[in-house]
């Protein structure tokens, strides 16, 4: 039977893990925190795990690579340059591993998103021999794209970004234009230098399509480096988590806590999160929360605003939400939230006072507001704010508006000019969480709940960048 790859996805955190099978035995590539999907599709499949690899030492995530080999006494592949905490099978360039009779990976040194990173080939036995299938190229090489270089610091970007150059090459030597590219990142990762610009790949179409391939060594390099944004302030926890060795994961239910505890945490400076959607949020939600979605990037953006370590509860619609919410957080290393909630708004106040609206706009009405017809219930807009990322904003934004990129607001509060602030992002999950920071200051919001490519159609004019 030929090798088939399933592609495990994490569209919360952008990335990709793999089952690769051939009927019989499987191995895996870079999985999630929570093993048990990884478990299930093996055991739907009927095949026996018997390898898990990690191309390098994640920082977008905690990896479960290390509990899912203990569970099902796989071999465990990493990096034999990276110094870790636990035991694993130690591989380098040039191994190569048996994986059936008809089965082996070897093992490609391609560095550039760390300095010990890895690609695995996986290649078939056929009647001529061995023919390279599939790589799984990690932070290396993606869909029309890289892996960014400054994980591990500003000061190593520019050499790692070199590094990055020859590694793709090497691989666009190494392989068959046939081969099958299966990246970990690209597909959302604030790892990726920028974003996949297709569902799938071979290594033939990333010598047509992959800049990487097609520019010379500098002036990729500079390139890559001017185009690099800012990444979640939670990655400075996951390097040390995956160096150290994960826990096992503890998705069990966390403690209820009611209206009065709902109040006590919020007063004490802890952050209780509101799951819902953000039209749920803004017709009615508990005075002092915070919104992020199930419906958007939790993890990533909340991850990103706290301070870590500090207490959080969960507040859903129902148990199943806060069970998606929990798993979410723990591939971040947010291993138990302090408490849940669930129902609606109502019940999580002691009496109506502590119950909050949100004023709702599109850029239609900002617009129309700027000209001095303010649609009726809404406040005229004293300041707009963008809180879209640098990137986001060098490329196109409203005349006149105030820029504090989302993950900078919370400590920022005070740069926001005084005034009824009309709040926008991309597409309105962003500004509903910064509207939720700033009323929770005490400020007057209305949040713009449209895509900002629909702005300047709408009526909004835009500054002028040259």
């Amino acid at each position: 039977m030929a090798v088939e790859v399933s592609v495990i996805a994490t569209s919360s955190l952008g990335d990709r893990s793999y089952l690769a099978s051939n009927g019989q035995v499987a191995i895996v590539v870079d999985p999630q925190r929570d093993i048990d999907r990884v478990l299930y599709l093996a055991g739907k499949k009927g095949v026996r795990i018997t390898h898990v690899v990690e191309t390098h030492i994640h920082n977008d995530y905690v990896s479960g690579g290390l509990e899912l080999a203990r569970v099902t006494g796989a071999h465990y592949l990493v990096a034999a340059a990276d110094e870790v905490g636990f035991d694993r099978m130690p591989v380098s360039d040039g191994d190569v591993v048996p994986v059936s009779d008809a089965l082996r990976l070897r093992v490609i040194a391609t560095p550039g998103h760390t300095f010990h990173h890895l690609s695995y080939v996986l290649d078939e036995a056929t009647d001529g021999g061995w023919q390279p299938a599939d790589v799984f190229t990690g932070g290396s090489l993606l869909f029309g794209t890289t892996g960014r270089t400054d994980l591990l610091g500003k000061e190593h970007a520019h050499e790692l970004a070199h590094h990055q150059h020859a590694s793709a090459k090497r691989l666009a030597d190494l392989l068959p234009d046939g081969a099958q590219v299966w990246p970990t990142h690209g597909f959302g990762s604030f790892c990726s230098a920028s974003q996949a610009d297709a569902p799938d790949s071979t290594i033939g179409r990333e010598k047509q399509a992959n800049e990487v391939l097609r520019l010379a060594a500098d002036e990729f390099v500079t390139q890559t480096l001017a185009g690099l944004d800012a990444y979640p302030a939670y990655y400075a926890h996951m390097g040390v988590a995956n160096f150290a060795g994960p826990a096992p994961v503890d998705l069990t239910p966390v403690i209820r806590a009611d209206a009065a505890q709902l109040r006590e945490r919020i007063a004490d400076g802890q952050w209780v999160v509101d799951l819902r959607n953000r039209k749920a949020y803004a017709a009615s939600h508990l005075a002092g929360t915070v919104s992020l979605g199930l419906d958007g990037p939790m993890s990533t953006w909340l991850g990103w605003l706290i301070d870590w370590g500090v207490p959080i509860t969960l507040l859903a619609e129902t148990p199943e939400q806060v069970a998606d919410a929990q798993r979410e957080l723990v591939r971040i290393g947010i291993d138990r939230p302090a408490a849940q909630a669930t129902g609606e708004a109502e019940q999580w106040a002691t009496e109506p006072g502590q119950l909050g609206e949100m004023r709702m706009a599109d850029f239609r009405a900002l617009a129309a507001a700027r000209a001095g017809n303010t649609p009726a219930g809404l406040p005229d807009p004293d300041v707009v704010l963008d809180v879209r990322m640098t990137n986001e904003w060098r490329s196109g934004h409203i005349e006149g508006a105030v820029h504090v990129p989302l993950p900078d607001l919370p400590k920022r509060l005070a740069d926001v000019p005084p005034g009824t602030v009309w709040v926008h992002c991309g597409s309105g999950y962003r500004a509903t969480a910064g509207a939720s920071l700033l009323a929770n200051a005490g400020r007057e919001v209305v949040v713009i709940d449209d895509k900002f490519d629909q702005a300047e159609a709408a009526g909004v004019a835009m500054a002028d960048n040259a």
